[in-house]
């Protein structure tokens, strides 16, 4: 490779490296998740209004047994398999944007310290 093509590269590699390092604080997330609990469960495996959020990294979209899903959210699972910490924080910005039609009536996490904190949180829960 020539040595513009290795500094290309590095450069594009930049942005993912950043993302890597921002892991998130799990108890400010723990804060965040407040926004959630009306609808979602994380310790029980139990499904509320919302599926429950218990391993939710890492699992199938549109999984949990006995829980209804959208036909958006299987249409969504159908194109995104598993939810990825990449594929939770798009989503978790704001659900309806990501999946119109979805049942989640939730705004979303707008800042996004919260969301890597939220994920950070919900990582400690598989």
């Amino acid at each position: 490779m020539t040595r513009l093509t290795i500094t290309l590269l590095s450069l594009l590699a930049l942005p993912a490296a950043a993302f890597a390092q921002d892991s998130g604080d799990a108890a400010k997330g723990e804060k965040v998740f407040a926004q959630c609990k009306a609808c979602h469960e994380v310790d029980k495996g139990v499904n509320k209004v919302g599926p429950t959020l218990k391993g939710v990294i890492g699992r199938n979209v549109a999984s949990v047994p006995d829980y209804k899903y959208s036909t958006a959210m299987q249409d969504f699972a159908k194109t995104h398999p598993a939810w990825t910490d990449e594929l939770f924080l798009i989503y978790i910005e704001n659900p309806k944007k990501e999946v119109p039609g979805t049942k989640m009536a939730f705004g979303g996490v707008k800042k996004p310290d919260d969301r890597a904190n939220l994920l950070a949180y919900l990582k400690t829960k598989n």
